[in-house]
C-alpha cells in the first residue's frame, strides 16, 4: 500500500527486527506470511511511535489504560484533545457532571429516513465509566481552560449508513435468559466500540486462551496486558498496544465488511484531524489523538498529518437524531460488548488498587455525583507545576508551523519488554483472606449454607488454582473457580449463584444515574409534576403512591400524568395497585408503585418523541392509527385512548373516521370480537355523556352493519374463521340492529345473509340455527328437535361437544337462548350412557373452557335459575322441558267480552303461565249473559275498584248484582278492566 506504509525504516528497531527475522527462519524454515507477519507488526509500530501527532493508544475500560492517561495528560498538558467518538455526540459531554457514572451517551432517531423501515428506531450509544481513558480525556479538556476536546469519528448517521447489516440482529448481543435486568439498560442500541481490543481470529483467541489457561478473552487480557501494563511508563505502554493492535489488525479476516468500515472510520478520523489542524492553525505537538489500539496502527494510505489520501464523507441523511445521556452499568456494558460477566466490575476494582498503589490524581469533572471533593488550588498548582517544563524534550519540533513537523526517533522499548520475566507478584494473604470471608458471609445471607471451613477452602483452593496455571498471585478470577468450587454444591438456593455473588463483591454492578439537569425536557416535566407526591423518583427501587382525590383534588393531574406513563412506559414502571380508569369511571382513591429510577431510560427516549407526555401520546396514538398495517380494533383502542387520557373531541373523532376507513377496507374478520367490545364500550360512554352520539361512531354502525352482513356468508364457510369470530358478527348486527335501522340500515339485508349461509362445522352451525331463532325463521321447538335428533344419532355423539361450543357461544349474540343451552347441556348428561358420557365429558370441558370461558358465566347463571337451590329436592324436581302443558281449549268456544282473543291464542298464555310457574290450566267459559268468574274477587276488594275507578274518572257506585250481595256496575262499563284487575290478583 503507498503512502505511510512506503516511509523508511527507523533505527531504533533495527535489533527487533533481527531477532523477529531470525525466529521466523527457525520457526517457519525460511521466509514466508510469518516473517512477513512479525516485520510487519514492527513497522506498524515504527510508524505510529514516528507520527508527529501523538497517538495514544487505548482498550475500552482498561484500568491500565486510564492510568497512563492520566499520568499523560498531567506531563503532557495539550492543548487539543482528538477523541475517537461519534462527532454529533459533543454538546452532551458537558452534561456528564451532572450525572453518576456510569451512563451512556445516546443518539436515538424514531423516525428514519434513508434506512430500511424495519430498522427503527435507531440507536447508538457510548458508554464511559470512571475507569476509562476516555473519561479522564473528556473530563481533563472540559475542566482545564485553554484545552479543546474534538471528536472526530463518523456521526451517528453514519454508523448505520457505512454498515449494512441489519444492527439488531447482528450488532447488539441478545441478553441471556435470567440476567440481571441492568444488563438490558442499553436496550438494542448499537454500541460504538471506542478503543475495542479482541482478536477477530477465533483460532487465535482459543490458541491464546488455551496456553493462557484462562477460561475467557476478559480473564486474558486481565493477566497478560493489565498487569504487566500497570507498572510501565509511557513509551513501552504506547509500543506494547501499538503492537498487540498490529497483531490483532494483521490476523483479522481480509476483505470482510468490517475491516472495510474500520478503514473507513481510520480515513474519516484523520481527515477530520487535518482539516482541524489546517483550520486552527494548532501546533501538532500540542495535540493528543485518543483511539483505539486497534486503529492506532492503521496502514490506510490517510494515516498521519501527511497523509496522501483523498478522502470524501458522505453526507447524512434525512434522519432526525435525538441526542441524551442514559443510564449505564457494569453488566450492560458487558452485555452489550460481549465481555464475561463481572469483568468490567473487576476493572473498577483493580483501577482503585492502582490509583493508590501509584499515587497517580485522575481527573474528574468538577462537581461530578459520586466524587469526592477536588484538592486545594495550592496542591493542584505544585502538582501541575512539571507540565511546563518536562523532564524528556518534545516529541516533535515544528518548523514553519504545523504542516513541516520533524520526528525525533523513538528509543525501542518492546525489546526488553517482550525479553523481561513476568513479574512475580508476592501472595497478599490479609487481601485474599478477606476476599475468602467476604464471600462466605455473602453466600450465607443467600441461602447457602457456608461456614468458616468454606472460607479456609476457598483460600486453599484459590493459591491451588493458581499454583496449577503459573500464577504467583491468585487473581479474581482464580478466587472466583475456587468459590464456585468450594461453596456453590448442588443446586442454587436463592436468587443468585456464587459467581455472581464474587462479582458483587468484587465492587458491584454500578449503575448510573443522570441527574435532573441533565434530564431531556419532557423527563424533568414529568418529575416536576409528580412533585406533589413528595416522593423522591429518581432514586432506584419502588416507591409506594397513595392519591386520595377526595381530600386533596389537586392530585388529579398527578393521576393523569401517572395513567399517561403507564400506557406509554414499559410494564413495571408505573404500576397501578388500587384504582383503574374506563370509559365512565374514575378513582377517588388509587395507589401505585412507581420505579422512575429504574426506568430512566425509557422516561428519557420519551424527551426524544416530544416535549410533553400529551404530544408524545397523540403521537404514538396517529402512528397506530395510521400505520400501513393497522387493524380497525387498534384505530379503535387507540380513540377509547385518547378519550381516557386526552380529553376533548377532536383527536378522538379524527380517529374515529380513521377506525371508518380501515373498517372499509378489512377482507376478514380476525378483530370482529374487539371490534365490538370497543364498539359497545364507546356507545355506552357518549350515550351518558354525551347529548348526541358523534357522527362518526353512527357513520361506523351503519357501515359496520352492511359490512358484516357482506361478510358473514364467507365467514361461516371459511375455515380459518373461528366461532368466537363468527358469533362477535353476529353480536354486532343484532346488538347494533336498532341503532343502525334508525340510521337507515335495511333487515333484509341480514336475513338474506344468513340465508345464504351454509356452514359445514359442528359449532359454526349451531351458532346458525340461534341466528335463525332470533330473526324468526326457526322456533324454539324446532332448535329442541334438531339437539334431540343430534343426541339420537349415534354418528353425530362425538362431535356433539362442538355443537355445544357453538351454542354457548350463540349467547354472544341471542342470550335469551340460555335456557335451551342449559336444557341442551341436561339432556346430553340425561341420556348419554355412562360408556359414552364419560370419554365424552374431559371434551365438553376443554372445548367450553378454551372456546367459550367468558360466556361460561351465564350458563352457569341460567342454569342455577333453572334447577333446584337444595340438593333434596333434585329427587322430586322435573325439568321445565319435560312438563306437558295443559290442552289448549276447543276453537270456537265463546268468551267472554274483551277476553275474547285469549282463547284463540293460547300459546301466549301458556308461555305467560310458564314463565309465571302456574299450572291451573283453562277453567270452563261463563255463559253469554254471566259475569266471568274472576270478577268475583272485586267484591272482596273493592278498595282496588274504587282506586282504579278514580284513575279512569269513573263516578259509578256499587250495585247488587246477579247470585252476590251486590252489582258490580263498574264490572259492566269496563270488562277489560275488571279481567286485568282479575289477573293481577289471581297471579301467584
Amino acid at each position: 500500500m503507498s503512502g505511510p506504509s512506503e516511509k523508511p525504516a527507523s533505527p531504533s528497531f533495527t535489533a527487533l527486527r533481527g531477532q523477529l527475522h531470525e525466529a521466523a527462519a527457525e520457526f517457519a524454515g525460511g521466509r514466508d506470511a510469518l516473517e512477513e507477519i512479525l516485520l510487519g507488526m514492527v513497522d506498524d509500530v515504527d510508524r505510529a511511535v514516528a507520527e508527529p501527532l501523538e497517538i495514544f493508544p487505548v482498550c475500552h475500560h482498561s484500568p491500565a489504560s486510564a492510568l497512563a492517561m492520566a499520568s499523560r495528560l498531567r506531563e503532557k498538558q495539550p492543548k487539543v484533545v482528538y477523541l475517537e467518538l461519534c462527532e454529533d455526540m459533543a454538546p452532551l459531554l458537558t452534561e456528564l457532571r451532572n450525572c453518576r457514572l456510569p451512563v451512556a451517551v445516546q443518539a436515538f432517531a424514531s423516525e428514519i429516513d434513508g434506512f430500511p423501515p424495519d430498522w427503527a428506531p435507531l440507536s447508538v450509544v457510548a458508554p464511559i465509566t470512571e475507569a476509562s481513558a476516555e473519561y479522564q480525556a473528556i473530563a481533563y479538556a472540559l475542566d482545564t481552560p485553554g484545552v479543546e476536546l474534538v471528536l472526530v469519528d463518523r456521526s451517528s448517521d453514519h454508523v448505520f449508513q457505512w454498515d449494512t447489516r441489519r444492527p439488531a440482529d447482528d450488532q447488539a448481543p441478545a441478553t441471556e435468559a435470567g440476567a440481571e435486568p441492568e444488563a438490558a439498560l442499553h436496550g438494542e442500541a448499537v454500541g460504538v466500540e471506542i478503543g475495542d481490543l479482541r482478536p477477530r481470529f477465533a483460532e487465535l483467541e482459543e490458541h491464546l486462551l488455551r496456553h493462557g489457561k484462562v477460561r475467557h478473552w476478559s480473564e486474558w487480557w486481565h493477566q497478560y496486558v493489565e498487569v504487566p501494563l500497570g507498572d510501565s511508563d509511557h513509551d513501552t505502554y504506547r509500543q506494547v498496544m501499538f503492537l498487540i493492535g498490529s497483531l490483532f489488525r494483521r490476523l483479522a479476516p481480509g476483505g470482510g465488511e468490517r475491516v472495510r468500515v474500520d478503514e473507513d472510520r481510520e480515513r474519516y478520523m484523520w481527515t477530520r484531524m487535518r482539516e482541524h489542524l489546517a483550520a486552527t492553525g494548532t501546533d501538532p505537538a500540542d495535540c493528543l489523538y485518543v483511539c483505539g489500539a486497534f486503529h492506532a496502527a492503521s496502514r490506510v494510505e490517510e494515516f498521519g498529518i501527511g497523509g496522501t489520501g483523498d478522502f470524501t464523507v458522505s453526507p447524512r441523511t434525512a434522519t432526525t437524531w435525538q441526542y441524551g445521556l442514559i443510564p449505564s452499568s457494569h453488566a450492560a456494558i458487558e452485555a452489550q460488548f460481549g465481555l464475561a460477566s463481572g469483568s468490567v466490575s473487576i476493572a473498577a476494582t483493580e483501577w482503585a488498587k492502582n490509583l493508590k498503589r501509584t499515587r497517580v490524581r485522575p481527573y474528574r469533572l468538577e462537581g461530578q455525583a459520586g466524587t469526592r471533593k477536588p484538592a486545594a488550588r495550592k496542591t493542584a498548582a505544585k502538582a501541575s507545576a512539571p507540565a511546563a517544563a518536562p523532564a524528556s524534550a518534545p516529541e516533535t519540533a515544528t518548523a514553519s508551523g504545523p504542516t513541516a513537523p520533524v520526528s525525533v526517533p523513538a528509543e525501542d522499548r518492546l525489546t526488553g519488554f517482550l525479553r523481561q520475566p513476568p513479574a512475580l507478584h508476592g501472595l497478599d494473604e490479609a487481601e485474599l483472606l478477606g476476599w475468602s470471608v467476604d464471600i462466605v458471609r455473602a453466600a450465607r445471607r443467600s441461602g447457602y449454607l457456608a461456614s468458616t471451613a468454606d472460607a479456609i477452602a476457598v483460600f486453599e483452593t484459590s493459591i491451588l488454582l493458581a499454583g496449577m496455571r503459573d500464577r504467583a498471585k491468585p487473581t479474581p478470577y482464580d478466587f472466583q473457580d475456587a468459590a464456585v468450587t468450594c461453596i456453590e454444591k448442588d443446586t442454587v438456593p436463592g436468587r443468585r449463584d456464587v459467581r455472581r455473588l464474587v462479582e458483587i463483591m468484587m465492587g458491584g454492578d454500578r449503575i448510573g444515574q443522570v441527574g435532573y439537569e441533565a434530564l431531556p425536557p419532557l423527563a424533568r416535566d414529568v418529575h416536576d409534576r409528580l412533585a406533589p407526591l413528595g416522593l423522591d423518583l429518581q432514586q432506584r427501587g419502588v416507591r409506594r403512591a397513595l392519591l386520595d382525590m377526595a381530600s386533596r383534588p389537586g392530585l388529579r393531574a398527578c393521576s393523569d400524568v401517572l395513567w399517561m406513563l403507564r400506557r406509554l412506559l414499559p410494564p413495571g414502571a408505573a404500576r397501578t395497585v388500587m384504582g383503574e380508569r374506563r370509559l365512565g369511571e374514575r378513582s377517588i382513591q388509587e395507589s401505585w408503585d412507581l420505579s422512575l429510577g429504574t426506568h430512566q431510560r425509557a422516561l428519557i427516549e420519551l424527551g426524544y418523541e416530544g416535549v410533553s407526555l400529551e404530544q408524545v401520546l397523540e403521537q404514538r396514538l396517529r402512528r397506530t392509527a395510521y400505520g400501513p398495517r393497522a387493524t380497525t380494533a387498534e384505530v379503535l383502542a387507540a380513540v377509547e385512548d385518547a378519550t381516557l387520557h386526552l380529553g376533548g373531541r377532536r383527536l378522538a373523532d379524527e380517529l374515529g373516521g380513521r377506525a371508518l376507513e380501515v373498517l372499509a377496507g378489512e377482507r376478514t374478520v380476525d378483530g370482529a370480537p374487539e371490534v365490538l367490545r370497543r364498539v359497545r364500550g364507546l356507545l355506552a360512554h357518549y350515550r351518558t355523556s354525551e347529548p348526541v352520539l358523534p357522527p362518526w361512531i353512527e357513520s361506523f354502525v351503519r357501515a359496520g352493519y352492511a359490512h358484516y352482513c357482506t361478510l358473514l356468508p364467507t365467514a361461516f364457510r371459511d375455515e380459518d374463521a373461528t366461532v368466537g369470530q363468527v358469533a362477535a358478527m353476529l353480536g354486532f348486527l343484532f346488538s347494533m340492529e336498532s341503532l343502525a335501522l334508525s340510521l337507515g340500515c335495511d333487515r333484509t339485508q341480514l336475513e338474506l345473509a344468513v340465508a345464504q349461509s351454509h356452514p359445514d362445522d359442528p359449532a359454526k352451525t349451531a351458532l346458525l340455527w340461534a341466528a335463525q331463532v332470533q330473526l324468526g325463521t326457526l322456533s324454539r321447538g324446532e332448535l329442541r328437535g334438531r339437539c334431540d335428533e343430534l343426541l339420537g344419532n349415534p354418528l353425530v355423539v362425538p362431535s356433539y361437544p362442538r355443537y355445544l361450543s357453538g351454542f354457548v357461544h350463540a349467547l354472544e349474540p341471542v342470550p335469551g337462548l340460555a335456557d335451551v343451552v342449559v336444557e341442551a347441556v341436561s339432556n346430553a348428561f340425561g341420556r348419554l350412557p355412562d360408556p359414552v358420557l364419560l370419554p365424552w365429558l374431559p371434551t365438553l370441558i376443554t372445548t367450553l373452557r378454551s372456546n367459550a370461558a367468558d360466556l361460561a358465566p351465564l350458563l352457569i347463571r341460567e342454569a342455577g335459575r333453572i334447577f333446584p337451590a337444595r340438593l333434596a329436592a333434585l329427587d322430586t324436581w322435573v325439568p321445565p322441558w319435560h312438563a306437558r302443558p295443559a290442552a289448549p281449549a276447543p276453537p270456537g268456544t265463546a268468551t267472554a267480552r274483551g277476553a275474547a282473543l285469549l282463547p284463540r291464542h293460547p300459546e301466549t298464555c301458556d308461555a305467560l303461565a310458564d314463565l309465571l310457574g302456574v299450572t291451573d290450566g283453562w277453567g270452563p267459559v261463563d255463559g253469554p249473559d254471566e259475569e266471568p268468574a274472576g270478577a268475583a274477587l272485586l267484591f272482596s276488594h273493592r278498595a282496588t275498584c274504587d282506586a282504579v275507578a278514580d284513575l279512569l274518572g269513573c263516578d259509578g257506585t256499587w250495585t247488587p248484582g246477579p247470585g252476590t250481595a251486590g252489582g258490580p256496575s263498574l264490572t259492566a262499563r269496563h270488562p277489560a278492566t275488571a279481567h286485568a284487575v282479575a289477573a293481577l290478583l289471581t297471579a301467584p
